[in-house]
């Protein structure tokens, strides 16, 4: 399976702090709109996304379609596809999302530890 883009989506407290920190540890802004409540934050291939308000836990998103870049790739596993073989595994649907036949759309799962996984197509 091709998930695509990694990052791990954190639930923060305060925006402007944990900026502050992740830019201290060699981070620096990708994406986002602070004025939106969100920062996606970026250091070589590894990316966090900063969210205040908007989940109260901390998520693992896969973007397929996308590399770390957040560039659209060729070759990848489409979010419905991707949604079939999960069910076919037996992986309960926490969230589904799906809109249409093609394009933007998204579903969620829950690991057997309680951490919500994020499948998030955006093209």
């Amino acid at each position: 399976m091709k998930l695509g883009c990694f990052s791990i989506s954190l639930a923060v407290k305060d925006l402007e702090k944990s900026k502050a920190f992740y830019e201290k540890i060699g981070f620096e802004v990708f994406a986002g709109e602070e004025s939106h409540g969100y920062l996606i934050m970026k250091h070589g291939d590894t990316n966090i996304g900063l969210f205040q308000g908007m989940f109260e836990k901390n998520i693992l998103t896969f973007n397929p379609g996308w590399n770390q870049d957040a560039e659209s790739v060729d070759s990848f596993d489409d979010v419905r596809q991707l949604l079939e073989r999960f069910k076919s595994k037996g992986i309960e649907i926490a969230e589904d999302s799906i809109t249409g036949a093609e394009g933007p759309s998204s579903f969620s799962v829950i690991d057997p530890d309680g951490n919500p996984i994020l499948i998030d197509q955006h093209v």
